[in-house]
């Protein structure tokens, strides 16, 4: 019985992890912080490599990612309506 009650803590604990990491994926904050951080990567190298407008043209992998992250969502959603055999 003590194996059982274990295996059972365990698959407990699993579940509450993947539900943490799940919404960590889906997070308002990983998604700024993600924008930010390509931001500011964006943004020194184009300073190192002496763009002529390094702030604003860090604008486009940032928003890039973003706009990635907002169509990916209805995409996989017609996908898997397209892809799934009745």
């Amino acid at each position: 019985m003590k194996d059982t009650q274990d295996k059972l803590t365990a698959l407990e604990q699993r579940n509450a992890r993947v539900e943490l990491d799940k919404a960590w994926e889906t997070s308002l904050f990983r998604k700024i912080l993600i924008f930010l951080l390509t931001y500011v990567v964006a943004s020194i190298w184009l300073v190192v490599i002496e763009n002529d407008q390094p702030f604003l043209n860090a604008c486009v992998p940032a928003f890039g990612w973003i706009f990635s992250t907002v169509t990916i969502a209805p995409v996989k959603r017609w996908w898997i309506k397209n892809n799934t055999k009745k």
